[in-house]
């Protein structure tokens, strides 16, 4: 009987050894993958620019020579290439961008996001209709912004992170105004400008699979102050991982 008792301690013992096990094994593949995500996705983002500009909105009717809204853009390009080491073929449903969240170190102005319009002359437009909390570029044979698709075998997307009102700039004198200028003429720093921005990208397959990374980005606020324009390239993309939310 002391055996027996013996034999059956050793194999509840042996059990929850292996229970334990497994457990602890599954935990560290869970906790590797929140942070390295998958490790081999049919799409892969090689690039993100961001061009910065300054706008200036005039006020009718004023009375002034010259009275300005000073709005700082910054259109976000994305670009999304098929991976080369992926094996299988797949095709892009959507691309769905969404979850914006906007951490400012001053509050000046109004943070916007802006989609793509249709205008021939301009990819955005700092007005309401064109404000959103989501955009959607639908898979095509060809990318294209303006009607927000996106070529199904990868492409580029963009949309507008603005901070609107920035400042106003108002003058009775001068002959031009030069609008790369107006910040540095109403005075703005460059952590009125310093922002960082996240967002969720989500990439729908044909197939049903569905892909989601959290994308943060850093908004500088120096040169575009002195220069008026500025291009961003980032390509050390390594902090950008994606997840298998659905088959």
């Amino acid at each position: 009987m002391f055996n027996r008792i013996n034999r059956k301690i050793i194999h509840v013992i042996t059990i929850i050894v292996v229970i334990f096990v497994i457990l602890f094994v599954s935990g560290i593949f869970i906790l590797r993958y929140q942070v390295e995500g998958e490790s081999n996705i049919p799409f892969t983002i090689t690039k993100i620019s961001i061009i910065q500009t300054v706008e200036g909105i005039e006020n009718q009717n004023t009375g002034d020579k010259w009275n300005f809204n000073v709005n700082e853009n910054n259109d976000i390009y994305i670009y999304l290439e098929k991976n080369s080491e992926y094996n299988k073929t797949e095709i892009i449903e959507s691309v769905t961008i969404d979850n914006f969240n906007i951490e400012r170190v001053n509050e000046t102005g109004n943070s916007k996001i802006y989609k793509p319009v249709k205008d021939e002359k301009r990819m955005f437009i700092n007005t309401a209709e064109n404000e959103t909390t989501e955009i959607t570029y639908t898979g095509d044979l060809e990318s294209n912004i303006k009607e927000q698709k996106i070529s199904n075998q990868g492409g580029k997307i963009a949309f507008r992170y603005a901070i609107d009102n920035i400042s106003q700039y108002i003058s009775q004198n001068d002959e031009e105004i030069n609008h790369s200028k107006l910040l540095k003429l109403t005075n703005i720093q460059k952590e009125d400008i310093e922002s960082n921005i996240s967002f969720n990208l989500t990439i729908k397959l044909k197939s049903g699979k569905i892909y989601q990374s959290e994308i943060s980005v850093q908004i500088p606020g120096d040169e575009i102050i002195e220069e008026g324009t500025k291009g961003i390239e980032i390509t050390d993309l390594q902090d950008i991982i994606f997840k298998r939310i659905e088959n």
